[in-house]
C-alpha cells in the first residue's frame, strides 16, 4: 500500500500490460491536481520505470472524455513524429500503456480512473525558469506540440473542464465567491479584490475575438507551465510536452500566455517575497523567438500581435483562480498552509503589475519578430 495517497499503487500498475514484475510504486512530481506515482519494474533485460496517475474526479468530472482526448492526441503525435523520421520520437511524445484488456485507461473499484505512461528518460520538468536558453527550449517545445496537433482528425476534442480558460467566466465566478463570502475571508484579501475588480473591462478580450471568428480556434494544451514540458538533461532542449489533461479547443495565445506567467519571472508562483516577482524581458524575448521559430508556420498576424497581451491576461486570470478558490476555501488547488491560495494570487497580481511597465516594450519585441 502507498499511504501517502492511500491506495495501493503496485497493485494498480499490475493491471496495465508491463513487461516485467513491478518492484515499487512511490509518489512523484509536484503537480496541484492528480496523484501520481513512478513505477519501477524488474524485467530479464533490465529495470525500466513508467508513470501511474490517478485522475482527480473532483477537478476533471468527466474522465473518461479526458482520457479519450489524451488516447488521441498521444496516438496522433506519435504518429506523426515517425511519419517525420524523428530519430528519438519514443521521448518527444507520451506515450500511453494499455491495461491488460487493452484500454487505455484503468477503472478500479471504487471508479477511480488509472492510466499508465513510458517514462521519459533523461530528462526532467523544473518549476522556475533558470536562463533565457531554458525559456526559448520550452517556449519552442509547446510550439512545436501545438504544430504537432495542427492537423488532428475526428473533429473536435471533448471540452474536459468546460470554460476552463474562459476568462470571463472565471471573472463571474469571482464575483460570486466574493457575493457570498462563505468563508468570512474577503476581509483579509481587500487588496486583491480590487485589483482584480479594476480589470474587469480587459476579462472578454480574447474570448470575444474567438466568438466573432477575427481569432481562430485552435487545439491547445491550456496549461504551459514550465514544469509541463521535461527539458533534456544534457542538452536542455525542450523534449516531451506532459500534463494533458486540459488538452482541448482554445485559442493559442492561452499557451503562450501561461509561458509568459512561468517563464518570465525568476520567482515561484508562490512566492512570498513580492520583490522577487517580476517580469525578465530577456526571458520574455527568448520566448518569443522560442515559440516563433516552431509556430509560426501556422499563426496568424493578429495571434502574433496579442502575445504580450496574452501574458498579462492568462497571468491574471489564474491569480483570479487563486484567490476565488482561497474565496471559497481552498477547494480546487491543493494547499500547503492555510494562507497558500492568497500568497499565490499576491504572486499572480504582481506579476501582472510588472507585465502592464513593460507591454509596449514587450510588443515592440513581437512586431520586430
Amino acid at each position: 500500500m502507498t499511504a501517502a495517497a492511500g491506495y495501493d499503487a503496485v497493485a494498480i500498475a499490475r493491471e496495465f500490460a508491463l513487461s516485467g514484475e513491478v518492484a515499487s510504486a512511490v509518489p512523484y512530481g509536484s503537480g496541484h491536481i492528480n496523484d501520481t506515482f513512478k513505477v519501477e519494474i524488474t524485467a530479464d533485460n533490465g529495470p525500466s520505470r513508467f508513470v501511474l496517475q490517478r485522475i482527480n474526479q473532483n477537478v476533471f468530472r468527466r474522465p473518461d472524455e479526458l482520457m479519450a482526448n489524451v488516447e488521441r492526441v498521444c496516438a496522433h503525435a506519435y504518429a506523426r513524429l515517425k511519419r517525420a523520421g524523428t530519430p528519438d520520437a519514443e521521448r518527444r511524445t507520451l506515450r500511453l500503456i494499455p491495461t491488460r484488456p487493452g484500454r487505455a485507461w484503468h477503472v478500479d473499484a471504487n471508479g477511480n480512473r488509472w492510466r499508465c505512461y513510458h517514462f521519459i528518460e533523461g530528462a526532467t520538468g523544473h518549476d522556475i525558469v533558470l536562463s533565457a536558453e531554458q525559456a526559448y527550449a520550452a517556449a519552442k517545445a509547446f510550439g512545436a506540440f501545438q504544430s504537432l496537433l495542427s492537423d488532428l482528425p475526428g473533429g473536435r476534442l471533448h471540452e474536459t473542464i468546460p470554460d476552463f480558460h474562459h476568462t470571463p467566466s472565471r471573472f463571474a465566478r469571482f464575483q460570486q465567491a466574493l457575493a457570498k463570502d462563505s468563508h468570512g475571508r474577503a476581509a483579509s484579501s481587500v487588496a486583491e479584490i480590487a485589483f482584480a475588480l479594476a480589470r474587469a473591462q480587459e476579462v472578454g478580450v480574447i474570448v470575444d475575438a474567438l466568438r466573432d471568428g477575427s481569432l481562430p480556434e485552435r487545439v491547445t494544451h491550456n496549461d504551459t507551465k514550465l514544469n509541463n514540458v521535461l527539458l533534456d538533461d544534457v542538452t536542455q532542449e525542450g523534449v516531451c510536452v506532459i500534463d494533458l489533461d486540459t488538452v482541448m479547443p482554445g485559442s493559442a495565445l492561452y499557451d503562450f500566455g501561461d509561458l509568459v506567467r512561468t517563464s518570465t519571472s525568476p520567482a515561484a508562483e508562490d512566492e512570498t517575497d513580492l520583490s522577487k516577482v517580476r517580469m525578465q524581458l530577456p526571458m520574455f524575448e527568448a520566448l518569443v523567438r522560442g515559440y516563433l521559430e516552431s509556430a509560426s508556420g501556422f499563426l496568424t498576424p493578429k495571434e502574433k500581435s496579442f502575445l504580450p497581451f496574452a501574458g498579462k491576461l492568462i497571468t491574471f486570470e489564474i491569480g483570479l483562480r487563486f484567490l476565488t478558490d482561497w474565496l471559497e476555501g481552498d477547494t480546487y488547488f491543493k494547499i500547503k498552509r492555510p494562507t497558500h491560495n492568497l500568497e499565490r494570487t499576491r504572486t499572480q497580481f504582481k506579476l501582472v503589475e510588472s507585465i502592464e511597465a513593460q507591454l509596449p516594450a514587450m510588443q515592440a519585441l513581437v512586431d520586430r519578430a
